[in-house]
C-alpha cells in the first residue's frame, strides 16, 4: 500500500504561514504527530500498559465512597498532566497499596506529557538498579552501561515501584545519587510506591489474622535523604483504599 502524504505540507514536515504580512514556515501537524509517535516508542513504556489512559481508567461503579476517592485522584492527575510544566512541584509520586491503578494512571501521566511534546523514560525501579549494577561488568551491554546516565538525563522519568528492592548501601547511594540529581536539576519525576509513609497518610502497621504487622516504610526502602528529596520535588497522591485494580479491569 503506497504511503499517503500529507495534503498539507506535501511530505516536507513544514507548512508555509503567514502573519502580518510575512510569511513563515512552522512544523506541520503530521510532523509534530510522527515526533510524538517515535518518543511513545522510545520511551520504554511496558507492553501491559502501552494502552493505559486517563480515558480508559476504569472506577469502582458499584462502591460510591471509592469510585469519588478515586475520582478525586483521576481528577488532580489529569490537571497536573494539563497544567505541566507550569506546577509547583515538577513531579508526581503516586502512594498506595498494590492493585490501586497506580501504574496505569502514572503511564497516563508520562503519554499525556509527551504528546505535549516532552520525552520521557519508564523504567521499573528493581530492573533500573539490576541494569546499572550489571554496567560494572565489562561484559555488559551497552544499555546497562547507559542505564545510570539515561536516570540522570531523561526529560521524564517515570520510576514504577519505588523502594521494591532489597535495601543495600550500594541501592541507597545509588538512589539517593539519581533523585538529588533530578531533584537540584528540576528535572521531573513520576514515581509509584506501595510503601508506607506517615507524611503521606499511610500507617507502617496493619493487623492481620497474626496480630500487629509492622510494614516497610519508603524512608526504610531508598533512605531518608532520597525520601526527602522525592517529598521536596513530587506532588504527592495518596490512592484510597479500594478493590485491586488489576481484577476490576479484567471482568
Amino acid at each position: 500500500m503506497a504511503e499517503t502524504v500529507c495534503p498539507i505540507c506535501g511530505g516536507s514536515g513544514w507548512r508555509v504561514v503567514e502573519k502580518d504580512g510575512i510569511s513563515g514556515a512552522e512544523r506541520c501537524e503530521c510532523a509534530q504527530a510522527a515526533d510524538v509517535a517515535a518518543h511513545l516508542r522510545g520511551s520504554r513504556i511496558p507492553p501491559l500498559y502501552q494502552n493505559s489512559s486517563f480515558d480508559n481508567f476504569l472506577l469502582p461503579m458499584g462502591n460510591p465512597n471509592a469510585y469519588n476517592a478515586l475520582g478525586h485522584v483521576l481528577t488532580t492527575v489529569r490537571t497536573y498532566a494539563r497544567e505541566f510544566p507550569q506546577v509547583d512541584k515538577p513531579g508526581l509520586l503516586l502512594i498506595g497499596d498494590p492493585g490501586t491503578g497506580k501504574t496505569h494512571l502514572a503511564v497516563a501521566v508520562l503519554k499525556a506529557l509527551i504528546a505535549k511534546g516532552s520525552q520521557g523514560l519508564f523504567f521499573d525501579y528493581q530492573n533500573l538498579l539490576e541494569k546499572i549494577r550489571s554496567g560494572y561488568d565489562v561484559a555488559s551491554g551497552q544499555s546497562d552501561r547507559e542505564a545510570y546516565r539515561a536516570a540522570l538525563d531523561a526529560e521524564i522519568l517515570l520510576l514504577d515501584d519505588l523502594g521494591a528492592h532489597r535495601v543495600t548501601e550500594w541501592v541507597e547511594d545509588t538512589v539517593t545519587s539519581i533523585i538529588t540529581y533530578r531533584c537540584n536539576n528540576r528535572k521531573p519525576t513520576i514515581a509509584t510506591t506501595n510503601l508506607a509513609d506517615s507524611d503521606a497518610g499511610t500507617v507502617s502497621t496493619e493487623r492481620s489474622g497474626t496480630g500487629v504487622q509492622v510494614r516497610r516504610t519508603l524512608g526504610e526502602a531508598i533512605g531518608m535523604r532520597a525520601r526527602s528529596r522525592i517529598f521536596e520535588m513530587c506532588k504527592v497522591v495518596r490512592m484510597p483504599l479500594i478493590e485491586d485494580y488489576r481484577i476490576r479491569r479484567n471482568r
